[in-house]
């Protein structure tokens, strides 16, 4: 009898976060404003990965919030898991993809700027933290599934009307 683990592709929904190792893989879908987060520990063949919507907590009413939902509470956490299962801090690095401009306005409202808004809110936790950025596809307006693989360490990135890349 064959005793290899058969991979398997984690998802990741929307506001969630989840940690995976080899032979499996990880994926989110319906990125568009949202940004797809990697953390990993290529050393470990460890990686975590968060689908944000928003820029910060703060933004959420009073009482108990989703903290995968916001780029400062999830990229907190996914840190805080990946140290769990025995990552090192100083060997963190990130990958991200998403935060599109989804729709046009006529006006300039920093408010609909969710995007870009969850872009830089991500680059800004992420720096917080000492955690480069070793890649990213981030912007436009289009849609993206991503898929990480913690064996090589690439990110796959389908967009919309665009295609697949590696990154």
């Amino acid at each position: 009898m064959n005793s290899v683990l058969s991979a398997q592709v984690i998802k990741v929904g929307m506001a969630d976060l989840k940690l995976t190792t080899p032979p499996n893989t990880i994926r989110t879908s319906g990125l568009g404003s949202c940004v797809g987060i990697i953390i990993f520990d290529e050393r470990k063949k460890l990686a975590g990965m968060a689908h944000i919507m928003l820029p910060d907590s703060s933004l959420a009413k009073s009482g108990a919030i989703n903290r995968a939902k916001y780029a400062n509470t999830a990229i907190q956490d996914l840190v805080s898991g990946l140290m769990k299962e025995g990552a090192t801090v100083i060997r963190l690095k990130a990958k991200i993809a998403g935060g599109a401009q989804m729709f046009k306005f006529s006006t300039h409202n920093e408010v609909m700027r969710v995007g870009p808004r969850n872009v830089e809110a991500v680059k800004q936790a992420l720096d917080a933290h000492k955690i480069p950025i070793v890649s990213e596809d981030v912007g436009g307006n289009s849609g993206r599934t991503i898929e990480f693989n913690p064996s090589t360490m690439v990110l796959e990135i389908r967009t919309v009307n665009k295609g697949v890349k590696e990154i």
